[in-house]
C-alpha cells in the first residue's frame, strides 16, 4: 500500500492534548463527515512542489548538480502512482481527530506525512525493480532502465529513503509525536527489508527456485513483512501517532486487522500479476518467470498431481514464454481463477466481520473504507 492535532506553535512545544474515552470517541466518529473525496488527490499533489523544494533545498544539497539530480529522481519515481497509502494516512488522520483540530496547518502536515509514506513506497519499488529485473513500472520504464542509469539507481534509492527522514525532522522535530513517527518508519522499513530478503531467498536469487520451500507458512511470512507492514500498518499507525493515540490495545487491534487486510491485498496482487492486463496494472506479468513464491503457485502445489508437479518443476521460474504459458494453463486446469473468486468473497466477508468486532473505540468506518477500496480491484 500518508499532520498533527495540536495547533502549530513557534516554539514547537505542543499544548496539552484532550483525550477521549471509548464512548466519547465512538460518538465523535459517528458524527464525523466524510473527509476524503476525489479532491484529496489534487490537494495532495498541490503540496508536492513544496515537498520537492524542501528536499532539494540548496542548504541541504550544497552541490547544485546533486540538487538537480535529486529533483529528477523525485519527479520520476514518487508522484506517478495511485498514492493510496498516502491518501489512507490523510483519511485516517481526519477521521481520528476532533474537528476543531483539523486546522489548515495540521492537514498540511498530514499531507507531508503522506508524501513520506509515498517516498518509502518509491524507495521500495525502485530497489525491487532492480532485484527482479523488471522492465516497466507505472507504465514507464523502471528507473534503473531510464536513460541507462543501471545500478547507479541503488544510490538513488538511498536518497529517497533519507529524504523522508529529512522531511520528518524538518516538520516534526520537537513535537510530541516526533519520536513515535520516526521510529514507526524505521521499524517498518526494516520489516519490509526483511520481507524482501525472504522473497529473494525463496526465488533462489533469480535462479531456479526450490518448490519444496513454497509452503503457505513461508508465503504468509513474505506477505506479512514485505507487503502488509508498509502498505497498511505504516500509514494508519503514523496517522494514529500524529492524532495522539497512544492506547496500546487500540494500536494492537489496528495492527491485527491491517495484517489481515495486507494478506488479502497481496493475494489480489499475485492474481493480477498472472491474470491482469498490463495496460491496467501498469507493469509486466513476471512472477512466473521470476520464480516468485505467490499464492497461485502455493495453492497449485497443494493441488497438483505428481504429473502436474513435474510440469511445475520444469517450467516454473524459467524465462521462456512457452513455459510460462504451460504454468498458466496448469493454473486454469486446477481451477485457480474460480478458487480465487471464492477466496476473495469469503475473505471480504470475514474481514467485514472482524472489523465489526473491533472495540476500544476504533472507528469501523476507517477499516471498512480501506477494505472497500481494495475489494474487487483490477490494478
Amino acid at each position: 500500500m500518508k499532520v498533527e492535532f495540536f495547533n502549530q506553535r513557534s516554539d514547537n512545544v505542543p499544548p496539552k492534548k484532550r483525550t477521549m474515552d471509548s464512548t466519547a470517541r465512538m460518538a465523535h466518529y459517528a458524527t464525523k463527515p466524510i473527509l476524503i473525496n476525489k479532491d484529496e488527490t489534487r490537494e495532495l499533489m498541490a503540496i508536492w512542489p513544496d515537498v520537492v523544494r524542501d528536499i532539494t533545498d540548496p542548504e541541504v544539497f550544497e552541490i547544485p548538480d546533486i540538487s538537480k539530480w535529486m529533483a529528477k529522481v523525485l519527479q520520476y519515481n514518487v508522484p506517478g502512482g495511485k498514492k493510496n497509502r498516502g491518501l489512507a494516512l490523510v483519511y485516517a488522520y481526519k477521521l481520528l481527530v476532533p474537528n476543531d483540530q483539523l486546522t489548515e496547518e495540521n492537514i498540511r502536515l498530514a499531507r507531508i506525512l503522506a508524501w513520506c509514506v509515498e517516498l518509502a513506497q518509491a524507495f521500495f519499488l525502485l530497489l525491487d525493480d532492480i532485484q527482479d529485473r523488471s522492465l516497466f513500472r507505472r507504465n514507464q520504464p523502471c528507473w534503473y532502465r531510464h536513460n541507462d542509469i543501471g545500478l547507479a539507481a541503488v544510490n538513488d534509492g538511498t536518497l529517497l529513503e533519507n529524504a523522508l527522514y529529512f522531511l520528518i525532522r524538518k516538520h516534526f522535530k520537537g513535537k510530541e509525536c516526533y519520536i513515535d513517527i520516526l521510529e514507526t518508519f524505521q521499524h517498518i522499513i526494516l520489516m519490509t527489508a526483511m520481507g524482501q530478503s525472504l522473497d529473494l531467498l525463496s526465488t533462489n536469487f533469480g535462479k531456479k527456485p526450490n518448490l519444496n520451500l513454497f509452503t503457505m507458512d513461508r508465503y504468509n511470512s513474505i506477505v506479512k513483512y514485505k507487503c502488509s507492514y508498509y502498505t497498511f500498518i505504516l500509514p494508519i499507525t503514523v496517522a494514529m501517532h500524529f492524532a495522539g493515540i497512544k492506547d496500546p490495545e487500540m494500536l494492537r487491534q489496528t495492527k491485527t486487522i491491517l495484517l489481515e487486510m495486507g494478506h488479502f491485498f497481496q493475494v489480489q496482487d499475485d492474481y493480477l500479476d498472472c491474470y491482469g492486463k498490463r495496460e491496467v496494472i501498469g507493469k509486466d506479468s513476471t512472477d512466473i518467470q521470476e520464480g516468485k513464491c505467490t499464492w497461485l503457485i502455493v495453492v497449485a502445489l497443494q493441488r497438483a498431481t505428481p504429473e502436474q508437479r513435474k510440469i511445475l518443476e520444469e517450467c516454473y521460474g524459467v524465462s521462456d514464454l512457452e513455459k510460462v504459458q504451460c504454468v498458466k494453463q496448469l493454473y486454469n486446469d486446477l481451477g485457480l481463477p474460480n478458487t480465487y473468486s471464492i477466496y476473495e468473497e469469503e475473505t471480504y466477508n470475514l474481514l467485514n466481520t472482524h472489523i465489526q468486532q473491533i472495540s476500544r473505540g476504533l472507528p469501523h468506518d476507517l477499516f471498512l473504507k480501506l477494505l472497500d477500496k481494495i475489494y474487487r480491484r483490477v490494478s
